[in-house]
């Protein structure tokens, strides 16, 4: 028996290489047999192409090799796409790059485009581009995978912020802002406008301007007076909802999403105080938004847009879960400060439940101090938060406390559930699991910063490495299972990531749906053969199919290396406290990005960019 399972292990990546060919025959056999009975045709038809691909590809294990790709000048910005394949952008060209082997899959050269001028739409392989050149300027919509162009409009302009999608409507609602540049500063305000387009042929519907808002700086640099971009990440995006367009920049408005005709509008202050979203995402309930601004919580009607029920003097609520009929709210907690980008506390501190029914709140509990943390339900009848020193269980029926224990967390910042159900709460360069029963410390892990080099960039750093394991979190990491926790919104939305508040982004995280739907443009498949193109086509289409549900296992820390000379990335594993990764980084930059599906960091250093692997 044992000799068994050695040779088993002993022979895995033989058995993967075997499954990987086995796949690739299968492909090629249904692909010939589809092109057989297809004889009016060469191509096989996209959605069967599709289905062949996923399910062929679903159980293939990929794992990337470390790579570098040179590029024309240097590397302006860079980002990913759930195809895995990386955008990247100099002075010159815009690329696509395979993000498991660093090959170029198209360049665009002569095109020298800002961040904020590219954006992928969501749930598609469709990428915008924003190209402005003297007086002229229009919006391009190119297939990420071939850069052929799909739809082109010179009736919008300026930079994508944010964007919401609805394929069963065939609907793209994009929000733009002209000129979002200058120092990084707070008071800086534009007038956002969104365009409702038809998503297959980028012909505009309705378009609806905002009042003037104020915009977040993309980053705080060393230089005060450098200009960096401006983002809306202070505002949450727009959302398709049934019929309804909803926007949430003045409050919460909402439109007829064909028409454009205006149904609801609830206004409120947003961002107070100079801090970024203090109030909680709006919750979509059957007949009702649960919303929360200046201190009061609301459930409007979805259909005349009364205030159904209003609770009051509950302070900064900048988190809402409804389970049930109960309407679990946080107030207080940690904010970034739109200026300069520092995290700032503001209370009062506490959690409330409300009767989501009525508004009545059922109870309050006040005692938790600075610094509290996201909600965790680990239990049906639990709540769970932490402040500065203590993790606290409260009754979810009664609001009493019922157990605190001290964590010894410098400033924690969030709180996660892992699979075996325990509590993880940490910070910028610590983590530690209690059993959410008994209260007993499972495991601690810390990764101090490095204490050389420039504050402000590794402190950036360290905050950019332990936000990843965000992106890919979910309801998973907030409640155990068999909680049902109701969304917060039920569509396809994408937005610019400029916050590191790790308190924000596990509120945000915890709370956002992925979804597996996919609108399909069939100008990704002009040409199958040869076979290498439909390898890489297959990759693709997994890696989007296994984004949708992939979880993340590992808490990365911008640290001292053990085990290697000099400063990098330390992986723990969130649900065993075991550091089970270190990846080097000779070089700082504050914009990496790691992808799980593909197990590959990205990494940039003059016009050279680099994947290194992270196993």
């Amino acid at each position: 028996m044992k000799f068994t399972a050695s040779f088993l292990c002993a022979f895995a990546p033989l058995r993967e290489e075997l499954t990987a060919l086995n796949f690739r025959f299968k492909a090629k056999l249904l692909f010939r047999k589809s092109a057989k009975a297809q004889r009016k045709s060469r191509r096989v038809s996209y959605p069967t192409l599709v289905a062949i691909l996923i399910v062929g590809f679903s159980s293939l294990p990929v794992v990337a090799q470390t790579w570098t790709t040179k590029l024309d000048k240097d590397v302006r910005f860079y980002q990913t796409t759930e195809f895995g394949v990386i955008v990247v952008g100099t002075e010159k060209s815009l690329y696509a790059i395979d993000g498991s082997t660093g090959d170029t899959l198209w360049r665009r050269k002569d095109t020298a485009l800002d961040e904020t001028d590219v954006a992928p739409v969501p749930a598609t392989e469709l990428l915008l581009l924003n190209f402005e050149k003297s007086d002229k300027s229009r919006i391009e919509a190119v297939n990420v995978l071939t850069g052929d162009s799909v739809w082109r409009s010179d009736k919008i302009k300026g930079a994508v912020m944010q964007m919401t999608v609805e394929p069963e409507l065939n609907l793209l609602a994009v929000v733009l802002v002209k000129d979002p540049k200058n120092r990084a500063r707070d008071g800086f305000k534009r007038r956002p406008l969104v365009h409702v387009l038809d998503l297959k042929s980028g012909d505009e519907l309705w378009k609806y301007e905002v009042g003037e808002v104020e915009m977040m700086p993309s980053r705080w640099p060393e230089d005060d007076g450098k200009e960096v971009d401006f983002t809306l990440d202070n505002y949450y995006p727009p959302v398709f909802v049934g019929s309804r367009l909803y926007v949430f920049y003045e409050g919460v408005t909402s439109f007829e999403a064909r028409n454009g005709k205006e149904r609801l509008r609830e206004k409120y202050r947003v961002n107070e105080d100079g801090l970024a979203l203090t109030e909680a995402e709006p919750v979509f309930a059957a007949d009702v938004i649960y919303v929360s601004g200046h201190g009061r919580v609301r459930a409007v009607s979805r259909q005349s847009g009364d205030t159904e029920w209003e609770a009051k003097d509950l302070g900064l609520t900048p988190e809402m879960i409804l389970v049930g009929d109960v309407l679990y709210v946080r107030t207080g907690g940690q904010f970034t400060r739109i200026k300069d980008g520092e995290t700032v506390e503001r209370g009062p501190y506490g959690v409330s439940a409300i009767d989501a029914r009525t508004g009545k709140v059922l109870w309050r509990y006040k005692g938790a101090d600075k610094g509290i943390t996201n909600l965790l339900l680990p239990a049906r009848d639990a709540i769970a938060i932490a402040d500065r020193d203590d993790l606290i269980t409260i009754d979810a029926s009664t609001g009493k406390r019922t157990s605190r224990v001290s964590h010894k967390i410098d400033r924690a910042s969030f709180g996660l559930i892992n699979d075996s159900g325990d509590i993880v709460i940490g910070g910028q360069s610590e983590i530690v699991a209690f059993n959410s029963s008994t209260g007993r410390e499972v495991w601690r892990a810390r990764h101090t910063p490095p204490g050389r080099g420039i504050f402000r960039t590794v402190a950036a750093i360290a905050a950019r490495a332990a936000s990843l394991y965000f992106r890919y979190g979910g309801t998973a990491m907030t409640a155990f299972r068999g909680i049902q926790v109701a969304r917060v919104v039920s569509g396809l939305t994408w937005s610019r990531s400029s916050i590191s508040n790790l308190q924000t982004l596990a509120t945000a995280s915890s709370r956002r749906s992925r979804n597996s739907r996919f609108e399909r443009f069939n100008p990704v498949v002009k040409q199958i053969e040869p076979a290498h193109q439909l390898d890489r086509l297959s990759l693709f289409l997994w890696h989007r199919e296994r984004l949708a549900s992939l979880r993340g296992q590992w808490m990365y820390f911008y640290t001292d290396l053990d085990t290697r000379d000099g400063n990098g990335l330390a992986g723990v594993n969130v649900n065993n406290g075991r550091t089970e990764r270190e990846i080097r980084l000779s070089d700082l930059d504050d914009r990496f990005i790691a992808d799980e599906v593909f197990k590959v960091l990205y990494v940039a250093d003059g016009n050279r960019l680099f994947g290194h692997r992270l196993n």
